[in-house]
């Protein structure tokens, strides 16, 4: 292995400390909107599954909340995650509760 000894020389005038790029700089790191989209998505399978008991798009609605919720950051809104995923859960159950028969694929009539 490595030995510590005199002859290792550290550059003190090479040493630079690293700072964070700026919001506005061009070397920003840009932010993935796909949890933004995806939440969005949710919501709006959510309730096309709830006001036109369409059982494919509540599974949808969840499909979404998962992959909205697994791809979030931490400083992002959890209250409005939660709540997306929330929908996309009373979709599904109360769905199921109006009709209890399996769902049928929207292509099968085909």
């Amino acid at each position: 292995m490595y030995s510590n000894s005199s002859s290792e020389v550290k550059r003190s005038d090479r040493i630079v400390r690293y700072q964070a790029p700026v919001a506005g700089s061009p070397n920003a790191p840009v932010e993935d909107p796909t949890p933004d989209y995806m939440n969005m998505l949710g919501m709006i399978f959510s309730m096309c599954g709830l006001m036109m008991r369409l059982k494919w798009c509540a599974w949808v609605a969840i499909y979404c909340s998962c992959v909205s919720f697994a791809n979030c950051r931490v400083t992002d809104d959890t209250k409005q995650m939660l709540s997306s995923f929330m929908l996309s859960i009373s979709a599904v159950v109360m769905s199921y509760l109006q009709n209890p028969q399996p769902m049928i694929p929207p292509w099968s009539n085909l």
